[in-house]
């Protein structure tokens, strides 16, 4: 295989002791807290005997801090001290979360955007931070004792900024995180273990704030995501907002107050809920300027104001099959995952698209948690490791920067991870002693069409002619889809590396459309990449011979020069032009007009070689 050449830079537990660990499903909306008891996971209740906690965190005064359901009572009279959905805004800037309606004012600071309350800026770390400790002492109070770590769970498709925001939150909660679990994997370890039923099921989890869907393949014990997909804005807080852009438009509302957006937001949610079970709902609040809204909604109605979205979510799962090679009819079931499926028009979609009925054995705001607490007993050492296994997959192709602004894909999209892969390359110029490694993630051919995500350098590189020294670059992906870039020179041993922590989260709505563009602009690509390929071959050649020409000049007549240094100007006049046929022709000119010429270096520099000494010494 040739080298690329790129340019120099400008826990395992005792066999006896049971330790204590769970599964967290830190959610949108909701969030839980699931640990394996007696052989059978169970999600953990509160004092009041609630599973499930409200993802909310209310900030009141005199350093009043309020996390669950006594936060959610703070909603409508304090809505701008009282954050709720924060996963949402988990590694985003500004201008991701612009067409949200919120009540909160929004600081956009490096890293990600922050939050003004009533106790000062607070980043969404801080504030899931918040919601981890509470259920870290939820499970430690009814377990009776300290936990050794936690699984906990994030939408398939997070990125590296969202992932280690993730992680940072736990850390800041005093949580030693085993591993970050995708939800739709954590959905099909609960289902898989528990109805033992091999096969290819589709996991569609409808949360919150966020969809996944994952392609699985359980085969005698073993779990393997063929594909993910999904949207990590579009969850059940958009059926709420399209409610309650339903009552503003039915009750002639104009620009209501942060307190009447809350208060609104919670009766959108509330019909919601009440249209799973009943045909209509009725809608009555008292605004702050004492106008009454009452209105009525039917199921029907909430139907068709909401089909744009339930259509949002059959998209990623046709993809996804896409991915995975596969036909409706290769399915054997579909798992429902995420309080949202519980809305009757998502589940009847669902069962239209795929002929059959889906999955609903568990709670489905149970299962993600129930299946990361299964994965958090293994991880901990108290059940054997054998018994199954679990391979998540990368979502975009990770790669390099090579010369001519080409992208060198390391580790192809869909791949299992944890993964680490290596690919040898070289340098470009003659006593190159430095590089620079551009790390992309994307499937486009050129550096322009793909998301930069690190860049290092490897110094120290031993002066070599070009395409001689070997530098070895290793891609690692962790099990909770962490990426790590390693450079090293083979001859030296010198090493030098980055872990990978871009500074925004990547929309999937940002990732569907850099797939579609690298499948549309295919042709374009492949054409782009031949013009690349043949200006950095012909730039490489004329850069050798012309240092030839310097060294050895002497060797030519005029005439002989002459016709090398036309050859060398017709390819340059090529890779102006911009035809790759048109310079590959010309460089393979040059390539035989300087034939002779590479002959006569070739005998030069064996007679200097052999200059003064005898036969027998060679």
């Amino acid at each position: 295989m040739a080298l690329l050449q790129i340019s120099e830079p400008g826990l395992s537990a005792a066999p006896h002791q049971h330790r204590l660990a769970v599964g967290i499903d830190l959610g949108t909306t909701n969030s839980l807290v699931a640990t394996v008891k007696s052989g059978s996971a169970v999600c953990l209740p509160d004092h009041d005997g609630r599973t499930l906690l409200p993802s909310v965190v209310h900030y009141g005064k005199d350093d009043e801090l309020l996390i669950g359901h006594a936060a959610q009572q703070k909603q409508n009279e304090d809505p701008s001290n009282t954050l709720v959905s924060v996963k949402r805004f988990m590694g985003r800037g500004i201008n991701d979360i612009a067409d949200l309606a919120t009540p909160y004012r929004f600081v956009d600071e490096p890293g990600m955007l922050k939050i003004v309350t009533r106790a000062g800026i607070k980043s969404p770390v801080e504030v899931s931070s918040e919601i981890l400790k509470n259920l870290k002492t939820r499970a430690e109070e009814s377990l009776g004792g300290e936990l050794v770590g936690a699984v906990i769970t994030v939408p398939a498709y997070f990125d590296d900024a969202q992932r280690q925001a993730t992680k940072d939150a736990a850390t800041l909660a005093g949580l030693n995180v085993l591993r970050l679990l995708n939800e739709p994997t954590a959905a099909a370890i609960a289902y898989g273990l528990d109805n033992a039923s091999e096969g290819t099921y589709v996991i569609y989890d409808l949360g919150g704030g966020t969809f996944d869907v994952s392609v699985l393949e359980l085969t005698r014990g073993v779990f393997e995501v063929r594909a993910t997909s999904g949207d990590s804005q579009l969850g059940g807080d958009d059926f709420d907002h399209r409610i309650y852009c339903w009552i503003l438009e039915q009750a002639g509302i104009h620009g209501p107050n942060p307190n009447d957006t809350r208060l609104l937001l919670t009766r959108a949610r509330e019909a919601k809920e009440a249209l799973t079970d009943h045909l209509s709902t009725q809608i009555t609040a008292v605004l702050s300027d004492g106008a009454i809204v009452d209105l009525t909604l039917s199921a029907e109605q909430f139907h068709t104001m909401t089909a744009h979205q339930i259509s949002k979510t059959l998209l990623p799962v046709k993809k996804a099959l896409r991915d995975a090679k596969l036909n409706i009819e290769d399915v054997k079931g579909v798992v429902l995952v995420g309080g949202a499926t519980r809305m009757p028009h998502v589940r009847k979609a669902v069962r239209e698209l795929f002929n059959q009925e889906p999955l609903t054995n568990l709670d489905p705001d149970k299962v993600v948690a129930i299946g990361a607490a299964i994965q958090a007993n293994v991880l901990a050492g108290n059940k054997g490791d054998d018994d199954w296994l679990l391979l998540d997959v990368i979502p975009l192709s990770l790669g390099l920067e090579t010369m001519g602004g080409l992208v060198e894909k390391v580790i192809p999209r869909n791949s299992t991870i944890p993964t680490a892969r290596a690919q040898e390359f070289t340098t470009f110029k003659d006593g190159q002693t430095a590089m620079a490694i551009h790390v992309l993630q994307g499937e486009r051919e050129l550096v322009s069409d793909c998301r930069s995500l690190a860049r290092f350098e490897l110094r120290g590189i031993p002066p070599m002619v070009a395409g001689a020294a070997r530098i070895r670059v290793t891609f690692q992906v962790d099990a909770d889809g962490l990426l790590s870039v390693s450079a090293r020179e083979q001859s030296t041993g010198i090493e030098a590396s980055i872990a990978v922590k871009p500074s925004y989260g990547l929309g999937d709505d940002e990732i569907s459309r850099m797939l579609t563009e690298s499948m549309t602009h295919a042709q374009v690509d492949v054409q782009a990449r031949k013009l690349a390929e043949a200006r950095v071959e012909a730039e490489s050649i004329v850069t050798a011979v012309l240092v030839a020409l310097d060294t050895d000049g002497q060797l030519l007549n005029d005439a002989e020069r002459a016709q090398i240094e036309t050859a060398i100007a017709n390819v340059q006049t090529a890779s102006t032009a911009g035809d790759a046929d048109a310079i590959i022709a010309a460089t393979e000119q040059l390539n035989v007009a300087t034939d002779e010429f590479a002959s006569r270096r070739m005998n030069a520099a064996v007679k200097r070689g052999l200059a003064g000494h005898k036969i027998t010494e060679i």
